[in-house]
């Protein structure tokens, strides 16, 4: 039990009653008033140590169940100090199981160093009341070629309290602000990369009540990293990317319904710290913005300017279909400015009946036996070894309602110009060949068969066949003792 931070002493561990029950009794005296009392208590299961807490931190557990040797690590939140008890505790002792030390507690310190490149800086007990009399100092310290922006969220202090800020590591400095009473959010950069603040509080006047006080964040940030503020313009307004126009910032105007952004409509912070350019303006809109074109389709426009009354006309490709209006009118809307009747349409792509299969012919080879075939599909035929296709090879699915083949399928007939791998021709040749072979070796035979007759009847051989030609009759065997043979 601890009276809400006014005592120094916290005790080491609580009070475990002996049953269910616990009677807890507050007696006052009329000595005066206190700020009150602070009192916690939980139910934990026999043989396990109670569940530990630390107020304005967190912990960690091994074991959330707090069973015997279970370890706890407390730690605090930002802008809050550990002071007594330990960071780590663990559940000893099988016969009463205990913790081995009391929780630690994290309390708002009067003054402190601090080097990190972010934190907090909270009035002493914060949100609780601070006491009076104080005169805290706490030194912020960032890298060397950095500097310190100190975000002021929360400032509510006596109206003779006093909270100084210093631009540099001690109370000689150059001061940045000093303040009392109280103040909306607001924010302060430094030009060095420290900054000591003090806070005092008034020793004749005592504070109570929460949020009396105040909280400071505080970050490191990039040597003069901001650009001028930039101004409204008529019209229109802005917006910015960060709410600090620190280099890289992009500030974007906008204009009212019927005026148009002339010149750049984004303006950046840049890291000399100045803006990428000129400050735009806004002018009344007197004609429609080019709606764009139509994927699939072509336009046909009504005048060489969107002006009020213009139209446009869409207009599919072939094999594409119209979905939407066709046509957009620019018209005027009073003070929003002109604008196109109807949103583009689109040109999608026209719905077909498929073709059926038409057919194999005999002998022949189709690309593809499926039974139906989709507008502009392909069909191939090729015909067996020994058949020649007649006809077309390839069929077409032409697109309509329905589709229907380009052509009939083609036939496959024997090839009579082929024998045995060469041509119909060689094949003729062959033929003559064979015939003259065929004649000479009969000739042989006939002029063979009447050598021997003749000599077989003694008399000289006198050929007919040979009577019309103009040479000299054949009379002897002499003759045919030649190379006949």
């Amino acid at each position: 039990l601890y009276d809400s931070y006014e005592v120094e002493y916290l005790p080491i561990e609580g009070l475990l009653s002996t049953s269910r029950h616990l009677f807890i009794e507050l007696t006052t005296d009329s000595a005066g008033t206190s700020t009150g009392a602070a009192l916690r208590y939980q139910a934990f299961t026999t043989g396990h140590c109670y569940e530990p807490f630390v107020r304005y931190g967190n912990l960690t557990s091994s074991d959330n169940t707090w069973a015997l040797g279970a370890l706890v690590e407390f730690g605090c939140d930002p802008g809050y100090t550990m002071e007594q008890g330990s960071v780590t505790i663990e559940c000893i002792n099988p016969n009463n199981p205990q913790w081995n030390d009391t929780e630690p507690a994290c309390r708002a310190v009067c003054s402190g160093e601090m080097t990190g490149s972010a934190g907090v800086v909270l009035s002493p007990n914060w949100p609780e009341a601070y006491d009076k009399g104080q005169d805290c100092i706490w030194g912020i310290h960032v890298e060397e070629d950095k500097r310190i922006m100190l975000d002021i969220r929360v400032l509510n202090i006596g109206k003779n309290d006093l909270l100084t800020f210093y631009d540099g590591d001690d109370l000689t400095a150059k001061v940045l602000g000093q303040y009392k009473g109280s103040k909306s959010h607001f924010k302060l950069y430094t030009s060095s990369a420290d900054v000591t603040i003090q806070f005092q509080s008034d020793p004749a006047t005592e504070v109570y009540g929460y949020g009396n006080g105040f909280i400071i964040h505080f970050f490191e940030v990039t040597r003069n990293d901001t650009c001028p503020e930039l101004p409204e313009i008529t019209n229109g307004w802005k917006s910015s990317s960060h709410p600090d126009l620190v280099q890289g910032t992009v500030v974007t105007y906008q204009c009212y319904p019927g005026y148009q952004v002339v010149g750049s409509e984004l303006l950046m912070c840049q890291w000399d710290l100045t803006w990428s350019g000129d400050l735009p303006i806004c002018t009344r809109v007197v004609s429609c913005t080019d709606p764009g074109k139509v994927e699939n389709s072509r336009r046909v426009l009504s005048g060489p300017y969107f002006t009020v009354a213009s139209t446009i006309q869409y207009i599919c490709n072939k094999g594409f279909a119209l979905s939407g209006n066709s046509l957009l009118t620019c018209f005027s809307r009073g003070s929003s400015g002109p604008r196109w009747s109807q949103k583009l349409p689109r040109c999608l792509p026209e719905a077909f009946e498929p073709c059926r299969h038409p057919g194999t012919p005999t002998y022949g080879i189709p690309s593809s036996s499926k039974i139906q075939f989709q507008a502009r599909e392909t069909l191939h035929y090729s015909c067996q070894a020994g058949y020649q296709l007649l006809g077309e090879p390839v069929l077409h699915c032409v697109p309509g309602h329905p589709s229907q083949w380009s052509d009939l399928p083609p036939v496959c007939k024997a090839n009579l110009g082929e024998y045995d791998g060469h041509s119909f021709q060689d094949f003729r040749l062959d033929r003559v060949q064979i015939a003259f072979v065929v004649f000479i070796s009969i000739l042989f035979l006939l002029i063979t068969g009447i050598y021997f007759f003749s000599k077989g009847q003694k008399k000289p051989v006198q050929l007919s066949l040979f009577s019309s030609l103009p040479y000299e009759n054949i009379t002897g065997e002499s003759t045919f003792d030649t190379s006949v043979h």
